[in-house]
């Protein structure tokens, strides 16, 4: 039986802000190899909810560098997963500029609408969002010192579970001990 938990925010931030200058030697470094932004992502949405969807080919998972979904470490599959996900998992929707808590997700794109790169929010300032990120290094960067055309906006809503999955990764996580 699938029932909802809230996401922790925090677990997530806090994740984010430990990691975002470094590795976690839990997962593979794509940085040279398409980039290791929405790896990262997903890194700290799986800290902040402990559920991967291991669904074959359309889930959101990592047990290895070559036995992951594309969901987490590709763009466009990311966000195909995380706003239209109805089973195990995070889930999400778009929402305005405006309507981003910390933890949340942004993705950049160019002039052709093509979304390139994935972010969290890891906190704010006035008129702008604190973020941090991978492949380009960052940690609570402002998101106006970016140069982009498009971005969208994505709200994490919560996390669906198994009602026997209640075993809390968090600490073996943050601390690179095991997933």
């Amino acid at each position: 039986m699938l029932v909802t938990k809230p996401y922790n925010r925090e677990r997530a931030v806090e994740y984010a802000l430990r990691w975002a200058m470094g590795r976690n030697p839990l997962f593979t470094n794509f940085a040279g190899i398409g980039g290791d932004c929405t790896n990262f992502v997903s890194q700290s949405i799986y800290a902040g909810s402990c559920v991967m969807n291991y669904t074959p080919t359309f889930g959101w998972y990592y047990i290895d560098s070559s036995n992951r979904a594309p969901a987490w470490s590709g763009v466009e599959f990311f966000y195909n997963f995380i706003t239209s996900n109805s089973g195990v998992g995070p889930y999400g929707s778009l929402v305005g500029e405006g309507e981003l808590l910390p933890g949340d997700v942004i993705e950049l794109g160019n002039e052709m609408g093509q979304f390139y790169h994935t972010l969290i929010v890891t906190g704010s300032e006035v008129d702008t969002y604190l973020i941090s990120a991978h492949t380009d290094d960052s940690r609570n960067r402002r998101l106006d010192t970016y140069n982009f055309a498009t971005a969208r906006y994505i709200h994490i809503e919560g996390i669906r579970f198994e009602m026997d999955e209640g075993e809390d990764c968090f600490e073996n996580l943050i601390n690179g001990i095991s997933l």
